[in-house]
């Protein structure tokens, strides 16, 4: 297991990985989790560990909502679940095409990494459906009152932006303080991400990610906005 204590992430280089190597099994994925890091790699490449700077994130109070999107929040016959098809999500994730990529960075060892983190209780889907069918969705880990977000994809538009506005309400009951959106996207700057100093993200998850969340933030369905 990597030993994130002797590394100071804070001396770490803003735009390279912090580390490389080692295994990507479950325990190691929460040990970096809890320490601010993520693995982000191709296939065929070492595994390799980020804390970027600056590190994109979205506090739950400060969720932005338009005025369209909740229109179409309203209208959607859509049903929003929790940890129903983890793998489902996660192997949708991998199969939606991304503007500047060459392939998919959710490999498959790393999918079975993360299938055991979820049947341990760390990691996290929402299921968006119509009709039964899978539409969109998301998955991340959770650490105390932190959630990790790792990918989302809709096939359907707003699919996967109604999945997220709904999972923030909850996590939002439940006293949650810190949601982890790594890297800048326009599609999260939207709902209300900002770009915070390397330091600031890792003052806020020392102080979030020991402390239980209140409620049920796990507990399906998900309940429209109110």
């Amino acid at each position: 297991m990597l030993d994130w204590d002797t590394v100071d992430l804070n001396k770490a280089p803003k735009g390279s990985p912090v580390a490389r190597g080692g295994i990507l099994n479950p325990a190691n994925l929460l040990s970096a989790y809890r320490a601010g890091v993520f693995p982000w790699y191709s296939e065929g490449q070492p595994i390799q560990w980020w804390c970027p700077h600056p590190r994109f994130v979205l506090l739950p109070e400060s969720l932005k909502v338009s005025q369209s999107l909740r229109k179409t929040e309203r209208k959607a016959h859509w049903e929003t679940t929790i940890n129903q098809d983890f793998e489902g999500v996660m192997r949708a994730c991998a199969a939606v095409p991304r503007p500047g990529q060459d392939g998919t960075w959710i490999t498959e060892a790393m999918i079975q990494s993360y299938v055991e983190l979820h049947r341990q209780g760390h990691a996290h889907s929402v299921e968006v459906r119509r009709g039964g069918k899978l539409v969109g969705g998301l998955y991340g880990v959770s650490i105390g009152r932190v959630f990790c977000g790792e990918s989302m994809f809709h096939h359907e538009p707003d699919a996967s932006k109604v999945g997220f506005v709904r999972l923030m309400q909850r996590l939002r009951s439940c006293d949650f303080g810190l949601i982890d959106c790594q890297v800048p996207t326009e599609h999260l700057a939207s709902l209300g991400a900002v770009a915070v100093t390397r330091s600031d993200f890792l003052s806020a998850l020392m102080a979030l990610r020991d402390v239980k969340p209140k409620g049920l933030p796990w507990a399906s369905p998900l309940s429209p906005l109110t």
